[in-house]
């Protein structure tokens, strides 16, 4: 059994500064720029999102727009034509079933067009404070590397990682799991020789996921 506090522990030590890397202002803006990440950076989107939410930033001013509309502000993010779709008629449904308001229950996210687990969690820890681990391919990889979960999917890596991680613990380990996966454990050539916690990694031992 992984000493799974003490590797976050270490994990937090090596990232003081771990947080999300979308920049935003309100949960709105939170989950329009989650939803542009989708096979994209957060990088590419934050360049995306400086010009755009300075011309809409609440939940009318998309609904409001065309598809068309939407797909030339966002074009450089990648599947622009899907996201546009769902930026749309979720802003709509915000609009017409929500007051406005982006909901800030896990059920009532998932409801909205385009709007997966992992999206949802992302807004209710970062713009709600709620404990949430989002799981994305860095703490999908990160998390099996380590021999922390044994899962195949994301959505079966966030119900394990809630059995293991104490719930307080939770939305910080998803930074730092992030922070890892980016900077040292790589999808491909990851740095183990540099990583404080390869003596904890079931990768490093040779016990390949």
């Amino acid at each position: 059994m992984k000493d799974v506090n003490k590797i976050l522990d270490i994990l937090e030590e090596l990232y003081p500064d771990a947080r999300c890397e979308l920049e935003y202002t309100t949960a709105f803006e939170l989950l329009i720029a989650t939803i542009l990440s989708a096979q994209c950076t957060d990088v590419r989107v934050n360049i995306v999102t400086r010009e755009l939410f300075k011309k809409y930033n609440e939940p009318a001013d998309f609904a409001n727009l065309s598809e068309e509309e939407i797909m030339k502000e966002i074009k450089t993010c990648g599947l622009y034509k899907s996201k546009a779709k769902k930026i749309k008629e979720t802003s709509q449904m915000i609009c017409e079933n929500y007051n406005g308001e982006v909901p800030d229950t896990l059920e009532e996210l998932i409801k909205l067009p385009g709007v997966g687990r992992k999206t949802a969690d992302v807004v209710l820890s970062n713009a709600f404070n709620k404990d949430a681990i989002a799981v994305d391919t860095h703490v999908f990889r990160v998390a099996n590397r380590l021999g922390i979960v044994h899962t195949k999917t994301p959505e079966k890596t966030e119900f394990a990682l809630m059995d293991v991680i104490p719930k307080h613990r939770w939305s910080h380990s998803h930074h730092v799991l992030i922070f890892h996966g980016r900077r040292m454990c790589k999808a491909r050539k990851p740095e183990c020789e540099l990583c404080p916690i390869k003596d904890d990694c079931d990768f490093y031992q040779g016990k390949e996921w």
